[in-house]
């Protein structure tokens, strides 16, 4: 072929057929060289060194190939060939040292085959094959989220999305022509694919990366990568051009609206395949960063004053969305009509702000209506329906002041209150700037319940066959309401927050100890006990005087028991104890009988009942401590019906 050829009606190609063995693997340079296959020379044919990335260039950055270019390779170390791809061009802008189609990703390959096909006028001069080794090295994961902490600690206002750095993808910084330059805040965000075909593995991806700013910066002249930003098909992050992920860096990447805007670039091709909801996703994480430190709202739109380009001449005002595909500001059709109709969604997810925030729940706190009680430590539990990589941070208020801040990743943190009713107060902050809040009224409570009475044990009456009819008696009282009240011992029962009695029964002549625990709303507990002995004494250890007489009957407790129906007939005991309860039999011409204690008359109680009831407590007193009392009855000796029947004394000491 020649190049002087006028008018091609044919395919033009360039080869470099590799007609003799490849160099091993192990001779790949280390770092991304360039080798330049110029046309005159590829037609011949010669063995080339290993490169994954080409492109194709010409001499004068303002001439156009009109044709359509494309290239096949073979893959590495066999003599399989890959089939045609084309190569995009999306023009020249100002700075560039050669003209260039977009460079695509081959893998591992040792040879290439490109054609021009459909040209109807000559072709630029100087075309040559450039040919990129990107060389070996695994990309670091260098995160420059604070969410990396491991405990919560003040934050910078806008912690940087995670994303590998330039020294992770191994940026080859000897090539760099020009320190960075920086505009002002960022207006407009612009989103690009880099047209280098998506057959690519994400193990490959810092190695495309790299081979993109060799082939920026060697075969176009530029001074760095272009974009600021790249991503790779699993949604991975990568910083591009130099000088600062949080600073307005100028880059390369959209002519004519360089200044004041940021660019990220989609590693692949994207006519007929959209990206992944990961990649959106990371694409408007970027981008939300950007512009919302700029305090710009990333689902809006933007006029902006063109630099001279190709669709809008110098001076020319366009109104932009502020997350735009290239194509909105220049004459090409990147990033493919695919990503493009995927725009809108993805403005929608950086312009959305904090979505779904809600309580999950509070440990350390206790839910009661819609109050929460704690003992003053809680540990707020939370969750938002947005990716976190779009959230700035969160922020918790207690009564309108900042207490603490977290990264976007975290869901909890750790409080503690001061004692009263408080408002905590959950903010999310969007990379966007846009806020969200939820707030929980929440009282702290250090002070534990008290028994304001009991708890202790009284008599009742009742059966005695067998055991003791007690009662126990508490009352429990907080100044934020009491939660729950339960026995401990000797068994374990629920015995409510209204309740303040229970009955039961003892054994006789055994301790008990009965203890409760109270606790209120925050889960502040006091506890109390009571500990007592059923003493039966027998009527025939009373002290008597008048006519008394012994009973005999299995009913009766031991078998026996004192009669009387003379009136003043009397029967006392003296005892030390805390309450006492008068044992009798009761039938239907049982009579009265009067009760005196410490001296003091208590009324009389009639004994009659309608059947025949043995070992009765039919009159029981207590007293808050155990002390020594006397408790005397006297037979009343009521007409038609004298009989008193006494059967002992109970008391609890």
């Amino acid at each position: 072929m020649h190049r002087n050829r006028t008018k091609l009606r044919a395919a033009l190609f360039l080869a470099a057929i590799v007609a003799a063995p490849v160099p091993p693997a192990s001779a790949a340079p280390a770092d991304p060289a360039l080798q330049s296959i110029a046309f005159p020379d590829a037609v011949h044919g010669r063995i080339t060194r290993p490169f994954s990335l080409l492109g194709v260039s010409w001499a004068d950055p303002a001439a156009a190939v009109d044709g359509t270019i494309q290239v096949r390779t073979r893959v590495a170390g066999t003599r399989r060939w890959t089939s045609w791809s084309a190569l995009e061009a999306d023009g020249s802008a100002p700075g560039d040292r050669r003209g260039a189609s977009d460079p695509i990703w081959v893998g591992a390959s040792d040879a290439v085959e490109a054609r021009i096909s459909g040209s109807r006028r000559a072709l630029p001069a100087g075309l040559r094959v450039d040919l990129i080794n990107p060389g070996a090295g695994t990309p670091e994961p260098i995160s420059r989220r604070a969410e990396s902490a491991s405990a919560d600690v003040p934050l910078p206002v806008r912690p940087v999305p995670r994303m590998v750095t330039r020294a992770g993808w191994h940026a080859n910084e000897t090539i760099v022509r020009a320190a960075p330059t920086y505009t002002g805040p960022i207006q407009a965000f612009f989103v690009h694919h880099t047209a280098t075909g998506n057959g690519y593995s994400c193990a490959d991806s810092a190695a495309i990366v790299r081979g993109i700013q060799a082939y920026q910066v060697r075969t176009k002249g530029w001074d760095d990568i272009g974009y600021n930003f790249l991503v790779d098909k699993c949604g991975r992050i990568f910083e591009g051009r130099g000088g600062g992920v949080n600073r307005s860096v100028l880059g390369a990447h959209t002519m004519g609206f360089n200044s004041n805007s940021s660019a990220i670039a989609v590693i692949g091709t994207f006519d007929r395949t959209g990206v992944s909801a990961t990649v959106q996703t990371a694409i408007a994480t970027v981008a939300a960063y950007k512009l919302g430190a700029a305090g710009n709202p990333p689902d809006g739109k933007v006029v902006l004053t063109s630099g001279g380009g190709p669709r809008y001449a110098a001076g020319a005002r366009a109104m932009l969305w502020r997350i735009s595909g290239h194509r909105d500001a220049g004459r090409t059709a990147c990033p493919g009509d695919s990503l493009y109709r995927q725009l809108p969604a993805i403005r929608a997810i950086a312009g959305a702000g904090p979505t779904g925030l809600r309580y999950l729940r509070m440990p350390g706190a206790t839910l009661y209506g819609t109050t929460l009680y704690t003992k003053g430590l809680i540990r707020p539990l939370w969750n938002v329906t947005t990716p976190s990589s779009l959230i700035n941070r969160f922020e918790m208020y207690v009564d309108g002041e900042l207490a603490v801040a977290t990264p976007g990743t975290h869901r909890t943190t750790t409080l503690r209150l001061p004692p009263g009713g408080h408002v905590v107060t959950i903010k999310a902050e969007h990379l966007s700037g846009k806020v969200k809040m939820v707030g929980a009224t929440v009282i702290s409570d250090a002070v534990a319940p008290e028994f304001t009475a009991g708890p202790t044990l009284a008599l009742r009456t009742g059966s005695l066959d067998g055991s003791v009819p007690i009662q126990l008696q508490w009352t429990a009282d907080d100044v934020n309401g009491v939660a729950a009240v339960a026995m401990t011992a000797p068994s374990t029962i629920d015995l409510g927050t209204t309740a303040h009695s229970r009955n039961g029964t003892l054994a006789p002549g055994r301790p008990v100890t009965f203890a409760l625990r109270a606790a209120d709303r925050a889960g502040n507990t006091v506890d109390g006990s009571v500990t007592r002995t059923p003493v039966v004494v027998s009527e025939a250890a009373s002290e008597r005087s008048g006519s008394w007489r012994t009973l005999r009957n299995p009913g009766y407790l031991g078998g026996v028991a004192l009669g009387a129906t003379a009136a003043g007939s009397t029967a006392s005991w003296t005892f030390t104890g805390s309450s006492a309860a008068i044992a009798v039999s009761r039938a239907a011409q049982s009579g009265r009988m009067r009760v005196f204690v410490d001296g003091d008359d208590q009324g009389t109680i009639d004994l009659g009942s309608p059947r025949t009831l043995y070992r009765q407590a039919v009159w029981a007193r207590s007293w808050p401590t155990s002390e020594e009392h006397t408790v005397r009855v006297e037979v009343e000796g009521t007409p038609g019906r004298p009989g008193v029947v006494l059967d002992g004394l109970v008391y609890l000491k």
